[in-house]
């Protein structure tokens, strides 16, 4: 899948336009780079999908927030990926209709591959991109 990455901390525009200024770095649109191979989908590569593929859950009733929250929960693969320091999970990135909402940085050793956020919003297209360290940036895409 077709995306435009900050050459400086690996952002990945999915809207097929590059930000003004990168929302997780900073960095200006002249260091965006399209790429017709940034993102894999579970049709791209079968054999890694299951472990690389973000699983997305939809609380519809926040545990924290009572009121004008959902949980979402983003999991990387159905067969839980490895954290180990030669193989993990970077970071996971949320998107609403495109548009980028927060980046959640991972540890190996330390973190399951997993993120959660508490969403305003009640309708929309909710995509979750997972960089691993040695397979590239993985997408699921769920409408809340």
């Amino acid at each position: 899948m077709k995306g435009i990455v900050c050459k400086v901390c690996g952002y990945i525009s999915i809207n097929g336009k590059a930000p003004e200024k990168c929302p997780v770095c900073g960095a200006p649109a002249s260091a965006f780079k399209e790429d017709p191979k940034a993102i894999k989908t579970a049709e791209d590569e079968v054999n890694l999908s299951e472990k690389h593929t973000p699983v997305i859950t939809i609380a519809r009733k926040c545990g924290l927030i009572p009121e004008g929250c959902q949980d979402v929960h983003a999991k990387v693969g159905k067969i839980q990926h490895p954290m180990l320091v030669e193989h993990y999970i970077t970071t996971i990135d949320f998107y609403l209709d495109k548009e980028f909402l927060a980046r959640v940085h991972l540890t190996p050793e330390k973190l399951n591959p997993a993120a959660a956020l508490h969403l305003k919003a009640e309708s929309g297209k909710l995509s979750v991109v997972e960089h691993c360290n040695l397979h590239g940036a993985w997408i699921a895409e769920t409408d809340l």
